[in-house]
């Protein structure tokens, strides 16, 4: 710079400009004709008191990584004293919030909606305005020093207004709390000249104004995401302006300036509009569209604004914008239609963006995981070595599997899933006894989930797995017994020969990696089988409530002409079984309502957890709490009913079997008279291979469906451990005749829903999302401690009516079709197709196309079902592995590779057949 450019800059303005230094400067009209000076060969350069200060050290690339955004955008009003100030108007966190002017209070949170003329003219502004990229500078008055110094060098501002852009600048700031009444707040009143010329010149930082730490303010940055930065906007007119002048602000780092914003937010953007009056622009609504651009996500216009370069990229983000934006033109449709059919324009242009922006990437890619080492299902190669793979990576989390139990949501879910467990194994033991004729009933159940649950909730690699009986294996144990009754061979001797067969070919299995064959089993068995298992709890719900209408039929209740007489009220008292009451008056009125009154209570104390009403805190205790609520408030509902029966829980009384004259607790292998047949020892394999079949099926199954990505689990499984576990304590079990069990799906889902933390961190009007998932063994390991200890505190439990339990169970049900894509393609059916909603098996897969589709696994489960229901029983488990070759031999005969991957290929699946590709071709270049 040359001696008489540098008098003409000190002649300029005699305020300290070595903070101008600091940041690049867009080459604007008149700019050379002030401060800096362009060089053809090289960037800009500007100017600097220091000369020795090479270029170098002050432009170290700084940190442009984008963060989450809150925006806030701030106006210049007139208050009662006459006083201009600027006053907070709207935010956005994710959704748009606008202070209502007649209440004072934020209204709801809504999608921002915006004039197509206000974003011309934004981008009209930015591109004739001030643009300040990576500003160094860390108080508000040397920011708005720059902003006013470049605003004179772009010829957008005169001279002489410098000192009034300057004062309006620093104008105080007024934040709208909900709990302070307008009339009330402190005064804002504006800084003067004077005061603001002083506060710019000593670099020193505008007073705290409207800052408090205050429940509002706790409230609302639980709200803001984690390391968000965020946005200032300031749009306004003056009169003493002539033209409408703006300012683009990054700063270099993000900077607190508590005095501008609501929340401590660290301050990386601002954004300045002012101007007169009489010009023909909305500053409000232009004001609304840069904080729209830069809270929106789809566009990436506030990436861009982090990542930019020069204006020219900022133009460009505003382009994309609107390459994204609909133009309604004035009509008079209603609401409704005019909602869906601007839903239905926009959702495909952006499929179609978001496929050419796909085309672009290779998909595999995406596919592959980073660490192939930390794959469950890549077969190691060596004998038990994905069990050992399985150890190493999950038991050196023990401890924290502990740790992470300190919390009272897992206390809740401790309560729930207790009667969850003890429920299903009251019920089906109910129901194994009367298969088995004693042999087998609640108290062998109770025992068995009690000591393997344990054993599992210690050793096992995912401890979300709840072990427990299921509807596939009464069905298996049914037709075993038949079997065995028709042969006259022992029951309980046979299933402990198929319990030593059990362990040995899990041994095998393990031994050889057999677990990985679970990625065989895509979303289509999935879906099936898990909707199948939901059916079973719905089914025996209904099942058990119509049975109680039968016992204890409805009567027809009437007086005659004599008032004196008694109600004629024809019903019996019949006793089929010793000890077993039918026939009573009003007992199934009560259970139905018994029933319908715990299923519906925790269902929407489930949705309460989520809703408007009290403190978050409180309903989060009320959510997670809603299924031992429910149960406490029928409990006392059928207990104030005093004169009306209703069947209680049967929960044996002590440590006994089920039949004490029929068996004992160790099950002879030879047999009870020492005559048990030589070829059915052997012949057990068989049957043996049944069972191993459905443990692994709906153990393997349970454990993909609780590990799915969007659960967030960052501990790991381990399927070859959990697998080895559950059958070799299962075949052990057997030689007590106990029953064998296996992770029950809608138990586990239940008990991983119930220990699932939502994030707080929700944009208004956003919905929650998962945050974490509390991994640990307490809960597990006390649910079955709790119903191993039932047997002690039967007394109590006796109490409780079996229809509260049957309430229990059609709530896990219900609960558990949630998230399956086989149920919602099922209400898909019927509903008309411009109704449907944007998931992506709708967007790539044509109507006709996806009903086909589900009407396949229609058939596939109305065909388990059918085996499972008759005497072909024993054929379940062959049933059910003959839908992984229909999936992987007959479906892509009737679809699409395109239309099967959107409608069941998982990601397991995915990435198999990716990097078996990959692992072909490089074989085949390492042949050639």
């Amino acid at each position: 710079m040359s001696a008489a450019d540098a008098d003409e800059s000190e002649t300029l303005t005699s305020v300290d400009l070595d903070g101008i230094k600091s940041h690049r400067l867009d080459d604007v009209p008149a700019v050379r004709r002030h401060l800096v000076r362009r060089s053809s060969r090289g960037p800009i350069v500007h100017a600097t008191r220091d000369p020795t200060v090479s270029w170098t050290n002050q432009h170290l690339r700084p940190d442009r990584t984008p963060h989450e955004v809150f925006v806030e955008l701030n106006e210049l009003v007139i208050d009662r004293n006459q006083e201009l100030q600027w006053r907070e108007t709207a935010r956005w966190i994710k959704f748009e919030e606008e202070v209502e002017e007649e209440t004072e209070r934020w209204g709801r949170p809504h999608i921002a909606s915006l004039s197509f003329r206000s974003l011309l003219e934004l981008r009209k502004t930015m591109a004739q305005g001030a643009v300040l990229l990576d500003l160094k500078q860390k108080t508000l008055p040397g920011i708005a020093q720059q902003v006013v110094e470049q605003m004179v060098i772009s010829d957008q501002i005169k001279a002489e207004d410098r000192a009034n852009v300057l004062g309006a600048l620093l104008l105080r700031h007024r934040c709208i709390h909900p709990n302070i009444h307008p009339s009330i707040q402190p005064s804002n009143q504006p800084a003067s000249l004077f005061l603001s010329t002083f506060l710019l010149l000593s670099s020193r930082e505008v007073p705290q104004l409207c800052h408090s730490r205050s429940k509002h303010e706790v409230k609302l940055m639980e709200k803001i995401p984690e390391r968000a930065e965020a946005t200032v906007v300031l749009v306004g007119s003056v009169g003493f302006l002539d033209q409408p002048s703006m300012a683009f602000v990054r700063l270099q780092e993000a900077v607190l300036l508590e005095s501008v914003l609501e929340v401590p937010v660290p301050v990386r953007f601002l954004f300045l509009l002012l101007g007169p009056p009489t010009a023909n622009i909305d500053y409000h609504q232009i004001g609304r569209s840069i904080s729209t651009l830069m809270s929106d996500k789809v566009s990436n216009f506030h990436e861009a604004a982090y990542q930019a370069d020069d204006r020219q990229d900022l133009l460009t983000a505003i382009n994309r914008f609107l390459d994204s934006s609909i133009v309604l033109p004035p009509s008079e449709v209603s609401g409704d239609e005019l909602l869906h059919s601007v839903a239905h324009f926009q959702r495909e242009m952006l499929r179609k963006r978001e496929e050419e922006q796909k085309s672009c990437s290779s998909p595999a890619d995406s596919l592959v995981p980073s660490k192939p080492g930390d794959e469950p299902l890549r077969r190691s190669g060596r004998l038990f070595g994905g069990l050992i793979k399985d150890v190493m990576r999950r038991y050196p989390q023990y401890l924290s599997d502990i740790r992470d139990a300190l919390n009272p949501q897992c206390m809740a879910a401790i309560i729930f899933i207790y009667f969850a467990a003890l429920s299903p194994a009251i019920t089906f033991g109910g129901l194994l006894g009367e298969k088995t004729e004693g042999l087998i009933g609640v108290s062998e159940l109770i025992v068995a989930t009690a000591l393997q649950g344990i054993v599992f909730s210690v050793l096992g690699a995912q401890p979300l797995l709840v072990i427990g009986f299921s509807g596939p294996l009464l069905v298996f144990e049914e037709a075993f017994y038949t079997f065995c009754k028709v042969n006259g061979i022992e029951y309980l001797t046979g299933r402990a020969w198929i319990g030593l067969w059990l362990v040995l070919i899990v041994v095998l299995t393990v031994a050889f990696e057999g677990s990985i064959l679970v990625r065989f089993v895509s979303r289509f068995t999935q879906e099936i089988f898990s909707f199948l298992i939901s059916l079973i709890f719905i089914y025996e719900t209904f099942a058990k409530l119509v049975k109680i209408f039968q016992e204890h039929p409805l009567h027809n209740c009437y007086h005659g002409n004599n008032t004196e007489s008694p109600s004629h009220c024809n019903y019996t008292m019949a006793t089929g079984n010793p000890g077993k009451v039918v026939g009573e008056p009003n007992t199934a009125l009560l259970s139905l309502v018994l029933m319908a009154g715990t299923y519906f209570i925790a269902f929407y104390l489930r949705k309460f957890k989520n809703s408007s009403f009290f403190p978050g805190r409180l309903r989060r205790i009320i959510g997670d709490f809603g299924v031992p609520i429910a149960i406490l408030i029928m409990v006392l509902v059928d207990y104030s009913v005093q004169d009306t029966y209703t069947q209680k829980l049967n929960v044996p009384s002590g440590f006994s079997v089920s039949s004490p004259e029929k068996r004992g607790w160790v099950i002879s292998l030879l047999g009870s008279d020492g005559q048990f047949p030589a070829w059915m020892m052997g012949a057990s394999i068989l049957p043996a291979i049944l069972v191993f079949i459905l443990i692994f099926m709906e153990s393997q199954i349970t454990a993909l469906i609780v590990s799915k990505k969007e659960r967030m689990l960052v501990k790991g499984t381990g399927f070859h451990v959990d697998l080895l576990i559950i059958v070799v304590v299962g075949g052990v079990s057997a030689l007590f005749g106990l029953p064998w069990l296996s992770a029950a799906t809608v138990r586990s889902v239940t008990h991983t829903n119930a220990l699932t933390v939502m994030s707080k961190a929700v944009a208004p009007g956003d919905k929650p999302r998962i945050q974490e998932v509390k991994e640990q063994r307490v809960t597990g390991f006390l649910v079955a401690v709790l119903v191993g200890l039932s047997i002690v505190i039967g007394e109590v439990l006796r109490q409780i009516p079996l229809a509260v339990l049957f309430g229990i169970f059609l709530y896990m049900g219900v609960m558990s079709l949630n998230g399956i894509q086989l149920t919602e393609r099922l209400i898909l059916l019927l509903m008309p197709p411009k109704y449907h909603p944007n998931h992506n098996y709708v967007r790539k897969v044509r109507t006709l196309r996806m009903h086909l589709f589900t009407l396949v696994q229609l058939t596939c489960l109305a065909l388990l079902w059918v085996v499972m229901a008759t005497a072909a029983a024993l054929a379940f488990p062959f049933v059910l592995l003959l839908t992984i070759p229909v999936r992987m031999l007959l479906l892509p005969r009737l679809f699409s590779r395109r239309e099967l991957q959107s409608l069941c290929a998982d990601q397991q699946w995915i990435i198999y057949r990716v990097r078996r590709e990959y692992e072909r071709a490089a074989f085949k270049a390492w042949k050639y």
